[in-house]
């Protein structure tokens, strides 16, 4: 489908580059959700960047993932502070 991710790299600050099948791209802040209930444990950075993609959704080994409709509307294009 057109929101699903093609490839994700972990970045600073709890961010991720992620690249969609669509081509758009750009940085999706995780801080916001590291309070919420199973999204706390990427508060460890180790973990944090074992990020992968599984069936087109950005993942972590635990099955925390990141609902579509919320990685496209919190995407910051390349160029609007995505670096």
């Amino acid at each position: 489908m057109y929101w699903d991710a093609r490839s994700v790299t972990p970045l600073s600050d709890y961010r991720i580059y992620v690249e969609l099948e669509d081509g758009r791209h750009g940085a999706f802040d995780l801080k916001p959700y590291l309070d919420r209930g199973v999204m706390r444990e990427l508060r460890n950075v180790h973990y944090f960047r074992q990020v992968g993609i599984v069936f087109g959704a950005v993942t972590w080994p635990n099955e925390q993932d990141i609902a579509p409709e919320t990685l496209l509307a919190g995407l910051v294009p390349e160029g609007d502070g995505a670096a």
